[in-house]
């Protein structure tokens, strides 16, 4: 016989086995509900921050630098 500790243990009050069984069926469709997701790493074409350009300054040769890449 294996010492297995209870899923769920009443500590007040005194539920019919009904009332129980909705607990254990509510809390087993919530788990049951609940996606398994897993991290998957953003792509650098993918993020925001790609678009934002860095601020120009006026002065000599500013507009060629405006269309050159970082």
């Amino acid at each position: 016989m294996s010492d297995q500790r209870p899923a769920l243990r009443v500590i007040a009050g005194s539920p019919t086995d009904e009332e129980l069984a909705v607990v254990v069926a509510v809390l087993s469709a919530r788990a049951a509900a609940r996606p398994v997701v897993s991290p998957t790493p953003l792509s650098l074409w993918s993020r925001k921050g790609r678009n934002v350009r860095p601020p120009q300054h006026p002065g000599p040769g500013a507009w060629r630098a405006s269309m050159m890449p970082r």
